[in-house]
């Protein structure tokens, strides 16, 4: 890479000639202000806030949008100077500090962004200490509508254009553009529609001013008022870091945080919106259904009531289910339970994907997240990323715009934000590939790293397992797998399941799966109904029909009064994500701790120590009293949980291993369909968010009625 020596405020330093010369200076470890500037968007160069004094120069220099090959040396040879603290460079900036304040409204004490504003900060850093000098009157913008998640106040947008930026090259949605010039442009949407992204309160982060703000928190906090907790978003399966704000027991706002091999530093709108859902419809009591009706209870009472059913009940007529959102400190715990009370009817496949215990690859989202931009030909199988895992997605679109991978989808065609060959809905069309008489298979071959991604779409049909089989043909026939990594580099593997479930990949690698014999949740379900079932444990499972489960007597551990509850025997109130530390992982294999926000409301308990409690009563203590014994046990039975953040590592699979992925069998005739139908409801706390309803009304069902 060539580079070019530069003197930064009197200290020589060599720089690559491709980086921006803000960047040069930050190398330096000079302080430069910018609005208008970011690392992940494309340069605008509008707001000027980033002058430097390019000495020789006849003019302040804009640092964002000049590259180092651009600063020639001087004419003796020597280095260019830049200063970047001069008289000069600070007189530069108060200028365009004080013409970005002339039109701006100044009500600081009543904007949402009061406390963690750029413009706040940099007017009190770069702004001039006397009053400006400009008496004309102020322009007014009028508001624009941008949907039930961003709040416009447009007379405080400085034109930076961030918004409009990542609406275009991140999100790939481009309702959003500026109208007018100079003085009169607007940033509006177009024909004063939502902004139409499950990535779109992303701009309120990036906004450097109070222009956009979120909706559903306006008016509710200050920043200084809030405790804030890292931690790990459960809303899909990528697990997108997070910060979770609080005050006192209320969970106020979710805000991304930086992390480069998940998500960058985006988390979609589920993630950041739905949390208003996880202070309605809670259970904070427990509760026993008497002559038909729930009614309030003791935990003994609850307890008792469970132990009575368990000891007139055969281990072969009990059944567990583990939810979508559970962490796998109680999943661990339940399995233990219902394994010392010889229960083998146990499954965390609520949705019925074929997957099964095997080695890690065979389950995972093996390029990892980061990988997909390194890929040059991807064949989605069932999968809707852009509902199914909207930070991925945003990868696939960065990976096309850099590389121009070549994209294409079996499933129902949908706007994935990027160009995508549709193959249609027939899985036979899967079996054209596998064979090579389809044309994507010379596509396949030929890249040096393919990718097939298998959504639950796929996965979770009649004839998944037959659709697992021929994936992981391809993927060995296509070089994506092998001990060598196939012909790609650096041992590629390009076999990837898209989960949608933040527990699933916990649950499988513990292996809550059905023993010898056991049923799965079709077997549990169809046994409910036959009166082959008699009791059944649900854990946080609200996702499959729990309607028809027959006389079964039900105990659901859960958050919130959602299916589950409705139809239980016994309810025990659990904790949220944002309530207990718990670990959890990524479809790609990434163990990440989840930490404690807030408290459980009322008597709700976290949910390993409710399953402890309860293996006394029934006489099968678990054999661990805190939380860290638990973990201990987790690692000792996965030794990979011990590695906290980091990607997984996997040893060479033979190729009979891969033979043996899913099952050789007829394929349905059945169109090819999506796993997720509203992806703004797919999850007791998304149902019980005010947010997320209003978000389902307007992008859902507005967009479904006007198809129809």
């Amino acid at each position: 890479m060539a580079t070019r020596k530069l003197i930064v405020d009197g200290k020589e330093i060599e720089a690559e000639e491709t980086i921006t010369l803000l960047q040069a200076c930050e190398q330096a470890g000079a302080e430069i202000p910018r609005f208008c500037y970011h690392e992940r968007l494309s340069v605008a160069g509008n707001c000027r806030m980033c002058l430097v004094e390019w000495v020789g120069a006849p003019k302040p220099q804009a640092s964002c949008a000049l590259q180092v090959k651009d600063i020639f040396p001087n004419k003796d040879g020597t280095p260019a100077k830049i200063n970047t603290t001069s008289p000069y460079a600070r007189k530069a900036r108060e200028g365009v500090m004080e013409f970005l304040l002339i039109n701006h409204p100044l009500d600081c004490p009543i904007c949402d962004q009061g406390g963690e504003c750029d413009l706040q900060d940099q007017a009190m850093g770069y702004g001039r200490a006397a009053f400006h000098r400009f008496n004309e009157n102020k322009r007014a913008v009028e508001d624009k509508y941008m949907g039930p998640l961003v709040k416009t106040i447009m007379t405080r947008c400085i034109a930076c254009t961030r918004c409009v930026r990542f609406a275009t090259e991140v999100a790939g949605v481009p309702d959003l553009g500026a109208t007018g010039r100079g003085e009169d442009v607007e940033i509006t949407t177009y024909l004063e529609k939502a902004f139409a992204s499950e990535l779109s309160g992303n701009v309120v982060d990036l906004c450097p001013v109070g222009a956009l703000t979120a909706k559903p928190y306006a008016f509710n906090a200050r920043p200084w008022e809030l405790r804030k907790t890292e931690s790990v978003d459960v809303m899909d399966a990528q697990g997108c870091n997070i910060r979770v704000d609080t005050r006192g027991p209320q969970v106020m706002r979710v805000l991304p945080r930086l992390n480069e091999e998940i998500n960058e530093e985006w988390i979609s709108d589920k993630a950041r919106h739905a949390c208003d859902g996880l202070s309605r419809q809670r259970l904070d009591r427990p509760y026993v259904r008497v002559g038909g009706k729930l009614k309030p209870a003791t935990w003994a009472q609850a307890f008792a009531a469970i132990a009575a059913k368990v000891r007139e009940t055969a281990p072969d007529r009990m059944a567990a289910i583990v939810g979508d959102l559970a962490a796998a400190e109680e999943i661990k715990a339940l399995k233990d339970l219902m394994t010392a009370l010889k229960v083998k009817n146990l499954d965390c496949r609520q949705d019925g994907a074929k997957l099964k215990a095997g080695p890690r690859q065979t389950y995972l989202f093996n390029s990892t997240i980061a990988g997909v931009e390194a890929a040059d030909a991807i064949l989605l199988v069932g999968a809707n990323p852009r509902w199914e895992a909207p930070v991925l997605n945003a990868r696939i679109r960065k990976a096309w715009l850099a590389s121009g991978v070549k994209v294409a989808n079996l499933g129902p065609a949908v706007d994935l934000t990027y160009p995508v060959k549709q193959l249609g809905t027939d899985i036979n069309t899967l079996a054209g590939i596998a064979n090579g008489s389809h044309a994507f298979a010379k596509v396949l071959t030929e890249a040096k790293r393919p990718m097939i991604i298998l959504g639950q779409g796929a996965i979770t049909r009649s004839d998944g397992a037959a659709i697992l089989a021929l994936a992981a043909r391809i993927a060995g026939d296509t070089g994506m797998i092998g001990p060598a990594g196939g012909h790609g580099e650096g041992g590629w593997n390009g076999f990837n399941i898209l989960h949608t479930a933040a527990s699933r990949v916990a649950a499988l690698d513990i292996g809550f799966l059905p023993g010898a014999g056991g049923r799965d949740v079709a077997g549990i379900v169809d046994g409910a109904q036959r009166g082959e079932i008699d009791f059944l444990y649900l854990l946080g499972a609200d996702e499959f029909d729990v309607a028809h489960l027959g006389r079964a007597f039900i105990v659901y551990q859960g958050s919130h009064g959602d299916a589950g509850a409705h139809h239980a025997d016994v309810v025990l109130p659990g904790a949220a994500y944002t309530e207990k530390d718990g670990l959890y992982v990524n479809f790609e294999g990434r163990v990440q701790r989840g930490r404690r926000a807030a408290f459980p409301p009322g008597e709700a308990k976290e949910d390993w120590a409710i399953l402890r409690a309860l293996s006394e009563v029934l006489g099968a203590k678990l054999p661990y009293d805190t939380r860290a014994a638990l973990v201990a046990a987790i690692e000792k039975d996965a030794p990979h949980f011990a590695g906290i953040g980091a990607a997984p590592v996997h040893a060479d699979v033979s190729a009979a291993t891969w033979g043996s992925v899913g099952e050789n069998g007829p394929l349905s005739s059945a169109p090819l369909g999506h796993a997720i139908a509203d992806y703004y409801l797919t999850n007791p706390v998304a149902r019980a968010s005010e947010t997320m309803a209003q978000c389902s009304r307007e992008f859902v069902f507005s967009s479904k009625m006007a198809a129809e």
